[in-house]
């Protein structure tokens, strides 16, 4: 079984940068695509970022797009999410997916979940 672990959120003031990292634990990990969200108290789970396996495609929701860029470490098995330019409004829970196919992250029905990381930004 698969578990997926994400870490690196924290507090940050408007306009700082933080940078999530999820990994998988569990068995070996291979061919899959990886993505975030995010779930603000109140608030229903939202896509943030999503990568396929080899990285060469990547989708963004627009509210991040040019803020957020993420990228998977040289093994592949880890994806990062590096967050610039951070507004209040990301102030959210982020968890990380991974499925074999990607269409199945961005949808958000992606078969691995982890646990999610605390992100608060600071007006």
């Amino acid at each position: 079984q698969v578990q997926l672990v994400e870490s690196g959120g924290g507090l940050v003031q408007a306009g700082g940068s933080l940078r999530l990292s999820c990994a998988p634990s569990g068995r070996t990990f291979s061919n899959y695509a990886m993505g975030w969200f995010r779930q603000a108290p109140g608030k229903e789970r939202d896509f943030v970022a999503a990568i396929t396996w080899v990285g060469g495609s990547t989708d963004y929701a627009d509210s991040v797009k040019g803020r957020f860029t993420i990228s998977r470490g040289n093994a592949k098995n880890t994806v990062y999410l590096q967050m610039n330019s951070l507004k209040p409004e990301d102030t959210a829970l982020y968890y990380c997916a991974a499925d074999h196919l990607f269409s199945t992250v961005v949808d958000g029905r992606g078969t691995y979940w982890g646990q999610g990381t605390q992100v608060t930004v600071s007006s």
